[in-house]
């Protein structure tokens, strides 16, 4: 479904846009490159494995 949204000026669309990647695309939607994880999750994973080598 494609919801259309019409913003007063360009600025107010790239906000939009830019808000939409950094609280949906990067926290929440998964990828195949993380092993089907978000980012965010994929990130905390990694780090977990490098604190438990480095202790």
């Amino acid at each position: 479904m494609t919801i259309a949204r019409h913003f007063r000026t360009r600025t107010e669309a790239r906000l939009k846009i830019a808000t939409w990647i950094t609280d949906f695309y990067n926290r929440r939607r998964r990828h195949s490159v993380c092993d089907w994880r978000s980012p965010i999750d994929y990130e905390r994973s990694e780090a977990h494995v490098l604190e438990a080598r480095a202790a």
